[in-house]
């Protein structure tokens, strides 16, 4: 059974692609007494409420990450949360970068605060692959909210509150996708644009993100950051596997865009170990009492986790077949 069997449980940003799956898995598989669902668009709301029909278990809550009380009003009661409300557009963030520091940074500090304040048993936050080595504004505010939450545990030790990260690369199936764009383009008879063929990135499925936060929780003691062991992909694959027939032209890596996206930089390899199906990051000072998994294995003294030198690959074939159990699903 797992440890949100049952439970209160609350996840901030609710309505985006992760939140609506997120909901789903909780419901059809863990029988939660309550999801309260806290984000800022009532609309966005509105239209997630359309597709579950529960609300003896589901619960709404308008409010912004900004508003620290509005967070300890939507947690009371409340014992495991999922941080997932974020502003997530790199070149938007080059344009707006105070924004993102308030909602990113000052808004991750808040969820700490009103999950101590309110009992919380345990919080993971959702992190991003542009955390490791971040070379533009987005990445700096979510590793900046990645150490405030692994520093959190120092914070809450004599609480029973503890945090814990879990970083991943990009979501087929999420909102923003380049999936449905490439298709549309195809569609329309047009060329595919590609920033860099030699580009490379990470990928995961919707319901093998879900799956691995879930099971953060059963695994986690406080002050953990969990990478999965996944697989990465050719971009210029991707565009086979979406419209095989289609002619792409390339247009240039984008301002704050990586060639090979970082999941574990050497640095933070150091202190990385391996578990079955993840790795893990090991906080630097821990005065809370954490200790490392006894299961888990050492990695190479050089290790790092790169898109480009993984030694999981997705084959274009394999990369179909995942788009089509992503449109049955």
């Amino acid at each position: 059974m797992s440890t949100l069997t049952g439970s209160d449980i609350l996840i901030t940003g609710g309505t985006g692609s992760f939140g609506k799956a997120f909901i789903r898995h909780l419901l059809d598989h863990h029988d939660p007494a309550r999801v309260v669902v806290f984000s800022r668009d009532e609309l966005k709301q509105y239209e997630v409420r359309q597709l579950f029909n529960d609300d003896s278990r589901l619960r709404w809550f308008i409010g912004d990450i900004r508003d620290v009380d509005r967070l300890r009003r939507a947690m009371h009661g409340v014992q495991y949360v999922v941080h997932a409300a974020a502003l997530k557009q790199v070149d938007t963030a080059e344009y707006n970068p105070f924004e993102y520091v308030q909602t990113n940074v000052a808004g991750s500090q808040n969820v700490v605060e009103a999950a101590i304040d309110s009992g919380v048993r345990k919080v993971v936050a959702l992190s991003t692959d542009k955390a490791s080595s971040p070379i533009n504004l987005y990445g700096a505010t979510k590793l900046v909210a990645d150490k405030l939450f692994v520093s959190a545990n120092h914070y809450a030790a004599h609480h029973p509150t503890r945090f814990a990260v879990v970083r991943y690369g990009n979501v087929m199936g999420s909102r923003g996708s380049v999936i449905p764009f490439f298709a549309k383009l195809a569609a329309e008879g047009k060329s595919l644009p590609i920033t860099d063929k030699r580009m490379t990135r990470f990928w995961i499925s919707l319901p093998a993100a879900v799956q691995f936060v879930v099971d953060s929780f059963d695994l986690m003691a406080g002050g953990e950051l969990y990478v999965p062991r996944i697989p990465s992909m050719r971009v210029l694959d991707l565009a086979t596997a979406v419209a095989p027939d289609a002619p792409t032209h390339e247009i240039g890596v984008r301002p704050g865009e990586k060639l090979h996206e970082e999941m574990i930089s050497p640095e933070e390899g150091r202190r990385a170990l391996r578990l079955a199906d993840r790795y893990v990051l090991q906080p630097t000072i821990a005065t809370w009492g954490y200790r490392p998994p006894a299961e888990a294995e050492t990695v190479p003294a050089d290790f790092s986790f790169r898109s480009d030198t993984n030694d999981l690959w997705l084959s274009v074939e394999q990369l179909r077949e995942m788009l089509v159990a992503a449109k049955a699903s």
